[in-house]
């Protein structure tokens, strides 16, 4: 039964209708689902409604929040009791305040986009319906995870996104590669879930609860273990999700996915989600500080790994996929900061989210326009033929490596200039980072819109229709301006929710620390010109640069992974296996043969003949009579 919380009761009416946000979206994937073939000329109607209503309701809540006073923006709707137990039970409620709102426009933002893009660019699927549906499953997957009020709800989301993502990416279940990279995002991923899982047990054992409130304000008293082993926990977890060394091997092969959900999944939403569970749990960590420290390292060295495999990868959406893994290091080291860098971790997030949607969306227009076709080395001089799409393209090339004034200057040099404050080789770290985004990020425009002209003959490259555009443009001009009206207010609108220091932030500030950072990107825009600008061979020869063709294998790490875990785990299975058939059921199987073969023998003794009965109690009558005898005897 619906009951709205008392909370929610004092707050304005729009925060009592918050559960369509969930609501909309759902029901639109079960209708899509349901209805089967007769939905097919509505869907991409109905699978744009399903997103574009919950951002009205986003932007009304956002705009009634400002309107109140700080005290008030944080609103919990408690719509009813999901389980009861003695000592406590847990409600099915949302948590409406400065973090959880941000990332509802973000996801509802950017996806209304990504689903008008895809309007166009599923157009010819003849399983666009379910397409659409199964990104309406995520979008409300998405939403609950980010306004749960409590650890164990948030895993509800966490598991529906994972499921999403694992439909998604196999969307085109007839490739085998889509197969694959389907199970193997799926498996991976549950690695993650075991860590939130173990962390979710571990509020119940020492608190009787897993609500937000409730973990934070007891985190004190729990002593100095426990938060170590939750923030531990609950950082493997972000790990796997948000695609972190050593859990980031599935994020690649992820791209056998229709681009759409590349840029939706895997670069504004689902791979965020560990960034926003370390940054809500802000009190955990902040009493766990060896746990916040290999959340920095493990960032770091994410950001380099990244921009390694993106520096050497030709297939435009992997090198994309390697970009996310790199910006989302950044992310998680800022979060690893702590109070100083909580804000810009979600600023950046913010940025990256617009700016990477964009390059997807950009990416996907060039491969509905030359065939399908994701290798940078047959493409060059698009410019031409693409003008909307490489105009568009361009914005988020300069905001990804941090170019003046555009969103990611803003939220990257801000995490640059934390990360110096807190440590040197933090700092030096991730400007070498920034030079190696501009590194890549230059060779992907140059390969990609300029030079000669290096596709086949029969391939007639054109500009995508104005649906696709459109959104192009929209996301293109964020990705520009984003930055500037965010960059004075966020850390202020973000204080009451994560805890996190507010330090002045001006349009222009010349620091050192920002100095360095547009010298990094300066060397990496220069680097990437002088090695990329000449014209490139139609039919490159195979590299022989032991750093390149390290980077392309993705520096042997699945190949590692599946020595050291994949091929011991058949081992054990198949051992395990071997167990239970040769020994356990030949065991069961043996008794069951004794058994049939005895009775076979005795079924011999009931033959109906009176003179053998009689023998029997005969012979029974003198063994029985012996064995008294002898006992007595004895």
């Amino acid at each position: 039964m619906l009951s709205l919380d008392i909370i929610a009761m004092q707050a304005p009416v729009i925060f009592q209708v918050s559960w369509l946000l969930i609501a909309v979206p759902l029901l639109v994937a079960a209708v899509l689902l349901l209805v089967g073939d007769h939905a097919n000329g509505v869907a991409p109607l109905l699978g744009v409604a399903g997103v574009a209503i919950p951002l009205g309701l986003a932007v009304t809540l956002l705009v009634t929040m400002l309107n109140l006073g700080e005290q008030s923006r944080a609103v919990t709707v408690s719509l009813y009791e999901w389980m009861s137990f003695v000592g406590g039970g847990v409600s099915f409620a949302l948590l409406i305040d400065q973090l959880s709102i941000l990332f509802v426009l973000l996801i509802t933002g950017v996806g209304t986009l990504i689903f008008i893009y895809s309007c166009g660019y599923m157009a010819d699927d003849p399983g666009r319906r379910r397409f659409f549906a199964l990104m309406n499953l995520f979008i409300a997957a998405m939403l609950v995870l980010v306004l749960a009020d409590s650890y164990l709800l948030l895993f509800v989301g966490w598991e529906g996104v994972g499921l999403a993502s694992y439909l998604l990416i196999g969307f085109w279940q007839h490739k085998v590669s889509a197969s694959l990279a389907a199970k193997k995002a799926f498996m991976v991923n549950k690695v993650g879930d075991l860590g939130l899982f173990a962390a979710i047990a571990l509020m119940f054992t020492q608190f009787g609860s897993s609500d937000f409130h409730a973990v934070n304000a007891r985190m004190d008293s729990s002593g100095s273990v426990v938060p170590v082993i939750m923030g531990f926990t609950l950082l493997l977890a972000a790990l796997a999700k948000s695609a972190q060394v050593p859990l980031h091997t599935w994020l690649l092969d992820a791209m056998e996915g229709p681009t759409p959900v590349s840029a939706l999944i895997h670069a504004a939403t689902m791979v965020t989600a560990g960034i926003y569970l370390i940054v809500r749990s802000h009190a955990i960590f902040a009493l766990a500080p060896s746990a916040s420290l290999t959340v920095t390292i493990v960032g770091a060295v994410t950001i380099f790994v990244g921009a390694w495999i993106g520096a050497t990868k030709d297939d435009i959406k992997k090198v994309l996929a390697a970009s996310t893994m790199s910006q989302l290091g950044y992310l998680m080291v800022a979060a690893g900061l702590g109070p100083v860098g909580a804000a810009f971790a979600i600023f950046h997030l913010l940025a990256h989210g617009v700016f990477k949607a964009n390059l997807f969306l950009g990416a996907g227009s060039v491969m509905h326009a030359t065939g399908g076709e994701t290798d940078m080395r047959v493409f060059g001089r698009l410019r031409r033929v693409l003008p909307w799409t490489c105009l568009a393209f361009f914005c988020g090339y300069l905001a990804i490596i941090g170019f003046p004034l555009t969103s990611g200057f803003y939220s990257k040099d801000h995490i640059i200039a934390a990360a110096f404050e807190q440590s040197m080789v933090t700092g030096v770290a991730l400007a070498v980072g920034a030079a190696l985004t501009a590194l890549y990020m230059t060779r992907l425009w140059l390969l990609t819109f300029f030079g000669a002209s290096r596709w086949d003959e029969d391939v007639k490259p054109h500009e995508s229709s104005s649906i696709m555009v459109f959104p192009l443009v929209i996301l293109g001009l964020a990705s520009l301006g984003g930055g500037v009206a965010l960059n004075a207010w966020i850390q202020g609108w973000l204080q009451p929710a994560i805890g996190n220091d507010v330090i002045a932030a001006p349009l222009i500030e010349l620091t050192w620390q920002s100095e360095v950072a547009f010298g990094a990107v300066t060397l990496g825009v220069l680097t990437g010109w002088l090695l990329y600008r000449r014209p490139l061979a139609v039919q490159p020869s195979a590299t022989t640069n032991p750093l390149v063709r390290a980077g392309a294998n993705e520096l042997g790490l699945n190949q590692a992974i599946d020595a050291l875990i994949v091929r011991p785990g058949w081992a054990l299975t198949s051992a395990v296996g071997a167990v239970e058939t040769h020994v356990i059921e030949a065991g069961i199987d043996g008794i069951g043969s004794c058994a049939t073969r005895a009775s076979q023998q005795l079924h011999r003794m009931q033959g109906g003949n009176v003179r053998s009965y009689a023998g029997v109690v005969v012979i029974g009558t003198v063994i029985v009579v012996a064995a008294l005898v002898i006992g007595i005897w004895l």
